[in-house]
């Protein structure tokens, strides 16, 4: 007769096995002993080996008869809904009851080591009703608030926050689709961008804030209506989870506690560390519905030390990181004010050396300091220029394309600030008469950030230096990068071309980079393998094999290209093509079955063609591997915050005219000058720096390959023939495309001028 198996262990690596108690258990020995049914042994186990122990009662009394019902998740991820009966003082764990009707392991042991959280299903509304906090009125109301967030449409958002009538989104979009203007991937928010009743920036705020609503629990509703306070959730969040609450204003974490995790993992999970016996290290969090905090803490501490979390209000935790983690350092208070950052290095070799001047914990803070606030303030560039003689250091950021001065450091600093530059970025410090390159890389707020730095000697024995900042960031979208609509469906056509070249161009700054990233991220599948050599590599993306030049040892861009040819591409992504013969590879490559994309420091797409013809690039080659060319340039957005609707002067409007050049205006814009012609402005606001701009928008110009470009190609035409055909077949100059950006309110008109070249020419001007 075959044995019946009484209980099922279930451990905490996730494994299960199914077995017979060898003797009465009893939970308060820590221990289990059963006889496995796999090996036939007799072990006892300890408890905090185990997530559970499913049992089937028999003799097994069921313990308890007032019980709440709860969820439990075990450290394995198993989750079990069991009632679990009250009055249970065992301290090696909890007893529940199986809520599964046909399941024969009624009985259900949970070892207090085993059990990652515990939610009572009771409704977090009953019991606030339960303690008095709310009414039953009151939740009811505020669920159907919350009802009526997670259906809300998005016209509905835009038509809310910016006074836009309903019916007017809604005339638009039935007149979208009488035109045939209506694909299949566009949206609502698409449709009121391409009609010009909303921009971009308005619909990427309202998707947000769509979401946001979506996502908005009920807890946090009561709170945002007054109706009970964040520390009277969070104590029936207490409740709920079985978490202790506790008040951070009265406890001293102690220091064992405090070194127990490092800086970054503070600031990024936002939570405090108060006791650490070396067993048992008790955290306080404000989040007791994140699951994957406890995971991640948990990996940290590698399983060697058990983790118990309590609750405490954000507000506290926040100072407390603040109180016990910010350094008191000294600052240059004429320079930075307020602005103490913890800045954690990833590399851990950094050391102090003698040619750092005495002041040097004012020189660290300030370094610190400066790198941090020129993050925060979108920089893309931190310049540090030491002046003459009696000079100051200047420090400029460049924000949106545009240097300025934010700070002026004391001249006896200057050695030093240098020093400690070079200190971080792991150079000679000793070196002043040669250029140095390193980098810089820090965490800050959960985000590495790193800085390319270039050290340059000066006139008046100084050294300058320049930190680029690449933040290690997702790629955008195609659909997110500023193109409009005829251009992003001729991209996404050449893109689906199963071999050829594709070219991005423009100067140093022009976002060439990022448009490739995007272009990969809309082909980046697991069918294809995709290769990218690029110098360096600022933007990462899962599934793309990327490398890193190395000048220095040889890895040269044509050399990690053959290397690509021999390890299966079916794309390739070229960084920059620097000279002929890593020019003339990638033409061979595009010819023998693979997709290539690069980029090219050029002021125009016609003109693209011709520089690599003069080159040395073979025409009918390159006329075959040709699939397209776009030049870009980035051009300052106008304020989203205080962007203003202007009705421009006859002069301006003739001036827009005359740079699109009027025949071509009047056959692909079609707008007369009168008084409902309106132009967008920025007036200028706290958000954009008094500027009247806040971030960038991208102007193209695509030029794509046809059997007539082909031919021209290859019989080597010039400049103006290329782009007379190009406009022929629908291609836009980078002026015409940034005028139409101008007429759409996304930027004015002296940008578009600062950035792209304008010829005054007899047959209308046309970039």
């Amino acid at each position: 007769m075959e044995m019946q198996w009484d209980v099922i262990l279930e451990f905490s690596d996730g494994h299960s096995e199914e077995a017979t108690l060898s003797r009465p258990f009893k939970p308060e020995e820590n221990l289990v002993s059963v006889l496995l049914a796999k090996s036939g042994e007799t072990k006892f186990l300890h408890l905090d080996t185990l997530c559970c122990i499913l049992m089937i009662p028999k003799d097994f009394p069921l313990p308890g008869k007032e019980h709440s019902h709860e969820l439990v998740i075990t450290v394995a991820g198993k989750r079990h809904q069991v009632a679990i009966p009250e009055d249970q003082h065992i301290k090696t764990g909890f007893y529940g009851i199986s809520n599964e009707a046909d399941n024969p392991y009624k009985l259900v042991f949970f070892p207090a080591r085993g059990v990652k959280s515990r939610e009572k299903l009771t409704p977090l509304g009953a019991i606030l009703e339960e303690k008095d906090l709310v009414t039953s009125y009151e939740i009811e109301k505020v669920m159907e608030e919350q009802k009526q967030l997670r259906e809300k449409r998005l016209g509905t958002i835009i038509s809310e926050e910016h006074g836009l009538p309903q019916k007017t989104i809604e005339s638009a979009i039935d007149a979208a689709y009488r035109e045939g203007r209506i694909s299949a991937q566009m949206r609502v928010g698409d449709i009121l961008i391409e009609s010009g009743l909303v921009t971009k920036e308005q619909v990427e705020s309202a998707v947000v804030g769509q979401e946001k609503g979506r996502n908005k629990r009920i807890g946090v509703l009561l709170v945002e209506k007054g109706l009970i306070t964040e520390k009277q959730l969070l104590m029936a969040l207490a409740v709920k989870f079985h978490l202790p609450f506790i008040d951070l204003d009265t406890i001293t974490p102690t220091q064992e506690a405090l070194n127990s995790l490092p800086i970054d993992i503070v600031h990024r999970l936002k939570v405090l560390p108060i006791e650490n016996d070396g067993k048992r290290v008790v955290i306080a969090t404000s989040e007791p519905t994140d699951l994957t905090l406890y995971d991640t803490l948990r990996f940290y501490f590698q399983s060697k030390q058990y983790v118990d979390l309590v609750l405490a209000v954000p507000k506290q935790i926040s100072a407390a990181i603040l109180k016990y983690y910010t350094k008191n350092e000294y600052m240059v208070a004429d320079i930075i004010s307020g602005m103490a950052e913890n800045v954690v290095y990833e590399d851990s070799e950094i050391k102090e050396t003698d040619a750092v001047s005495e002041s040097d914990s004012q020189v660290v803070s300030l370094v610190n300091q400066i790198l941090i606030d020129g993050f925060g303030k979108g920089a893309s560039d931190i310049h540090f220029e030491p002046g003459g003689r009696d000079q100051p250091v200047q420090v400029r950021y460049r924000v949106d394309g545009r240097c300025r001065i934010v700070h002026t450091i004391p001249r006896t600093f200057k050695n030093a600030v240098i020093s400690r530059i070079k200190i971080m970025s792991n150079l000679d410090i000793s070196e002043r008469r040669k250029p140095q390159s390193g980098k810089i890389i820090i965490w800050h707020k959960n985000k590495q950030i790193e800085y390319r730095v270039e050290i340059t000697p000066t006139v008046g024995k100084n050294e300058d230096a320049v930190l680029r900042i690449l933040t290690s960031s997702e790629p955008l979208p195609l659909e997110e990068m500023g193109f409009s609509q005829p251009n992003l469906q001729s991209m996404k056509g050449i893109l689906s071309q199963p071999y050829g070249i594709i070219l991005c161009v423009g100067p140093t700054g022009s976002g060439k980079t990022t448009t490739l990233h995007a272009t990969l991220k809309y082909l980046n599948t697991p069918e294809v393998k995709i290769w990218t050599v690029e110098d360096p590599v600022e933007i990462t993306q899962r599934g793309l094999r990327q490398v890193q030049v190395l000048p220095k040892i040889g890895v040269t861009f044509h050399e990690v290209l053959r290397s690509f040819l021999r390890a299966d591409p079916d794309i390739i992504m070229i960084g920059e093509m620097r000279d002929t013969e890593t020019a003339k590879t990638a033409i061979e490559a595009s010819l023998t079955g693979h997709l290539v994309l690069s980029t090219l420091h050029t002021n125009s797409a016609p003109e693209t063609v011709v520089r690599l013809i003069d080159m040395g690039i073979d025409p009918f080659n390159f006329a075959d591997a040709f699939l397209g060319v776009l030049a870009q340039r980035l051009a300052r957005r106008i304020c989203n915050n205080c962007r203003t609707p202007y009705h421009p002067d006859r002069k301006e409007y003739d001036r827009l005219v005359q740079v699109y050049g009027e025949a071509f205006f009047t056959k692909h814009i079609n707008m007369p000058y009168s008084p409902d012609f309106l132009l967008m402005k920025g007036v200028g606001c706290e958000a954009c720096n008094g500027t009247g701009y806040k971030g960038r928008i991208a102007i193209h110009e695509l030029l794509i390959s046809t059997e007539g470009l082909k031919t021209m190609i290859r019989r080597k035409a010039g400049v103006d023939e290329l782009k007379t055909l190009g406009i022929a077949q629908g291609m836009r100059t980078l002026l015409m495309d940034g005028i139409q950006k101008v007429i759409q309110g996304s930027t004015d008109l002296k940008e578009v001028l600062q950035i792209c070249r304008y010829e005054k020419r007899d047959e209308g001007s046309n970039g």
